[in-house]
């Protein structure tokens, strides 16, 4: 059995769940990668074994030279620079680097506050108390720009759509987000590619192992 190399990364996963995502990401990298696959209706997540790796209880995380990295946002933005080649993350002095990292971030600073917002059917913070704004402006300003091009960055495929296809995927299957032709549309050209296929199938795989 070879030897793990360098860049060797351990992502601690649960079949279906936001991981399910990251899963995809290694994936498209081509990454070295090993799973710790957590089973959460037995409530791994929730002890100490894992608190340990991520007081959240939350997956995804990885581990990668010793070093943990927890929230989604992070994790994608760590594995896509640890895998240039892959071309999934827009160097710095790309002109795309900015728009990159600015819907990175945007899902996890106001997409998701938002969409608990709606989930829970409960008003927004007063504008000026609210860091995230209200769900409408939210989602307006995400599908004004998937309007805009095949991508989030026009014609470019990055790890950020990684993120969103497999986001916006699961969130209309709950009925949290409208299913408009721009979305339903971004979520099956970012679902059919190979490596969703792929992670996919492990997935299955694993949540068939758990019952």
């Amino acid at each position: 059995m070879p030897m793990p190399s360098r860049r060797h990364v351990t992502l601690y996963h649960a079949p279906s769940t936001r991981s399910t995502g990251a899963l995809i990401l290694l994936e498209e990298l081509g990454a070295d990668y090993e799973l710790h696959v957590l089973n959460m209706k037995a409530g791994e997540q929730r002890q100490a074994p894992y608190l340990a790796v991520n007081p959240m209880g939350k997956v995804p995380a990885i581990e990668h030279g010793g070093a943990i990295v927890t929230e989604q946002g992070a994790v994608f933005l760590y594995l896509a620079d640890l895998y240039p080649e892959a071309g999934l993350a827009p160097p710095i002095g790309d002109p795309l680097r900015g728009p990159y990292l600015r819907w990175m971030v945007y899902y996890g600073s106001s997409f998701e506050p938002a969409l608990i917002d709606r989930a829970l059917k409960r008003e927004p913070a007063p504008a000026a108390n609210n860091p995230y704004g209200d769900y409408d402006t939210m989602l307006s300003t995400l599908t004004g720009q998937l309007g805009r091009g095949r991508y989030l960055l026009g014609e470019t495929f990055s790890a950020a759509d990684v993120l969103w296809g497999t986001a916006l995927g699961w969130t209309t299957r709950f009925k949290l987000v409208p299913e408009t032709p721009v979305i339903t549309d971004y979520v099956a050209r970012v679902g059919a590619r190979p490596a969703v296929a792929r992670a996919r199938a492990k997935d299955a795989e694993l949540a068939a192992a758990q019952g």
